[in-house]
């Protein structure tokens, strides 16, 4: 039975018993806090919360580590990512904690440390979603409560402007690229991700439907190229312009099918640095295009499909977005553009509509009775 007896010193003890037999005991300086504490384990107990608690004792990093080392799922790129974000930003500080220990507010003044240090708020977000992961986790094992992190206010990102080429700047762009023209048009006209436009292979490629099929992407880890799928675990076919198409038939003839469509001026992998280096960064500065990067081409085939009359779920799938929630967010500003053209084709429609029901009419009245 839960007790609470006043100690010589004028402090309160409050003491249980867990289901393992175990006693454990706090010391108050208010009764009503020894019983508050009590009432609150009793309440745990019955509601299937309680959490021993020698098992909240294990360090964060000792829990991390144990996390990202079940986190089979993770893409190389991702899997940097949370290694980089935690021994830069949250080991330093949660290392040496106990998990028992980690509060709401210690993760809200360690959130706002780390901004006012100066670090970017998508850094600051990134680090505080990697220590919520592996709280989550301690969650999920029956170690904690609850997730601390949950719910700290975090700075917001600010969006970086996206940059949407129109057809002449592409053409503009492509021709200062030289032997790239075509890595430059396939890039600007089917959305897909540069990693995954590297890893194309030419047998994933279906000329006469105009389809790319996109399986393979490629990502450079500490200086080493690393394949796998593509960033949502999907293929997916996107479409190609007949002009593209037409153009890349003749690039990949006497090519083999496992053969990549697009490589290095000396044969191989096209690695997204040199591709940079010592063609698409030079190229923008030829067309004008200070401070495009090659994922905007990326923006930029999304902004000439919405133009061309593509829906929202069809610029998803040729993104490889999980959702069209997504699309929409990054997107749905230009389907907005398009909202005089819906209402004036929803008036033409309606004209035609009604000039039919009139000349129906009209025909049934000269009908002879």
């Amino acid at each position: 039975m839960p007790s609470i007896a006043r100690r010589p010193g004028g402090q309160w003890r409050a003491r249980y018993r867990d289901v393992a037999g175990k006693e454990h005991a706090r010391h108050f300086a208010r009764k009503a806090d020894a019983q508050a504490w009590l009432d609150s384990i009793t309440t745990s107990v019955h509601t299937g919360a309680y959490v021993d608690p020698r098992k909240t004792r294990i360090t964060v990093t000792e829990w991390a580590g144990q996390w990202l080392s079940t986190r089979v799922d993770l893409k190389a790129t991702t899997r940097r990512g949370y290694d980089s974000a935690l021994r830069t930003h949250v080991l330093p500080v949660w290392g040496p904690v106990r998990l028992g220990d980690v509060t709401y507010q210690g993760v809200a003044g360690w959130v706002a440390d780390l901004y006012r240090s100066g670090l970017s708020a998508a850094t600051v977000r990134q680090a505080h979603r990697v220590l919520s992961l592996v709280l989550t986790f301690a969650v999920r094992d029956g170690r904690l409560a609850r997730n601390p992190a949950t719910g700290v206010p975090l700075p917001r990102a600010a969006r970086k402007e996206q940059v949407f080429l129109t057809h002449e700047q592409v053409d503009a762009l492509a021709d200062a690229a030289g032997r790239d023209r075509l890595v430059i048009y396939f890039l600007a006209y089917t959305g897909v991700r540069y990693g995954e436009m590297a890893a194309l292979r030419v047998r994933n490629l279906n000329l006469l439907r105009r389809r790319a099929l996109i399986t393979e992407a490629v990502a450079d880890v500490n200086g080493h190229a690393v394949f796998g799928t593509p960033k949502t675990h999907q293929r997916r076919q996107v479409p190609v312009p007949r002009f593209l198409a037409d153009d890349l038939a003749a690039h990949v003839a006497g090519k083999g099918p496992a053969e990549f469509v697009f490589t290095a001026e000396k044969g191989g992998l096209l690695h997204l640095r040199n591709f940079r280096r010592l063609s698409f960064d030079p190229a923008v500065r030829a067309a004008g295009l200070e401070g495009l990067t090659p994922h905007g081409l990326r923006h930029t085939a999304a902004s000439l499909a919405i133009a061309s009359g593509a829906n929202v779920k069809v610029v998803q799938t040729m993104l490889g977005h999980q959702s069209a929630t997504m699309t929409l967010d990054l997107y749905g500003h230009l389907l907005a553009d398009q909202l005089d053209e819906v209402a004036d084709a929803m008036d033409a429609a309606r004209a035609s509509g009604a000039a039919r029901r009139a000349e129906a009419s009209v025909t049934a009245l000269r009908l002879p009775h």
